[in-house]
């Protein structure tokens, strides 16, 4: 198993934000999570890269516990984390962008190489890699965060909420290069609001509601009309 959650517990101080959650990711797999704001879906995600304490419970990844670790050592491991907010650094060109996302690499030859493929893969990217991050576009912006995340070599990347915000068309650009990034080799765990999309592209789920799993199973069984009402009314 790839990831591994058991028992997942997190309090802001003595606010409860996840209650036992248990989860799985296999590698190869597209697994989602849906739920309504505040069903804890972001503080998992930053529980697996360390960016928040469990308050009890573990994480383990490719067979190691992870949830002792410092952040920058899930990163090492072979976790990639794109923020909702997608965290990116305005005032540093696209390529400086590019070059943080490989920060923890030694190999200099297989990060140009890394810059060039990515750059084939978006050429939107390569058409402003001088440009300033912050003057992107919002869609441009998510392509780059993408970008910036595939950088590190990740085993398995966590997306937050990808589409968020963005317009029709470049949230279909987002689910094929979701695809696109998996077709490589790389597991996914997803965040996202738009079920449409998360649906279409994986093969598994959850559902969090007030921070507790309400429902896990397939696609198919996770898009029932009684699970999204769980997950998103309390039914």
């Amino acid at each position: 198993m790839l990831l591994e959650i058991k028992h997942a517990t997190v309090y802001y101080e003595k606010s409860m934000a996840l209650d036992d959650v248990s989860l799985k990711v296999a590698e190869g797999e597209v697994v989602t999570i849906i739920g309504a704001n505040g069903a804890g879906k972001s503080t998992l995600m930053r529980a697996i890269s360390a960016l928040v304490p469990l308050t009890s419970g573990e994480i383990w990844f490719l067979g190691q516990r992870i949830d002792r670790i410092p952040t920058h050592e899930t990163v090492r491991r072979g976790i990639g984390h794109i923020p909702e907010d997608r965290k990116l650094f305005p005032y540093l060109t696209v390529i400086s962008n590019l070059k943080l996302g490989a920060s923890l690499r030694k190999d200099k030859g297989g990060i140009n190489r890394d810059i060039d493929e990515i750059f084939e893969r978006f050429p939107i990217l390569d058409e402003r890699r001088n440009q300033l991050a912050g003057t992107l576009s919002g869609g441009q912006q998510q392509m780059l965060a993408i970008a910036r995340g595939l950088m590190a070599r990740p085993k398995l990347l966590l997306m937050d909420e990808p589409s968020l915000g963005l317009a029709p068309l470049m949230i279909d650009e987002v689910g094929r290069v979701i695809q696109y990034i998996n077709e490589r080799g790389v597991s996914v765990l997803l965040v996202e609001q738009n079920v449409s999309l998360a649906f279409r592209i994986s093969t598994r789920g959850y559902a969090l509601q007030v921070g507790r799993v309400v429902f896990k199973g397939n696609v198919e069984q996770l898009k029932s009309p009684e699970t999204i009402r769980k997950a998103y009314l309390g039914g």
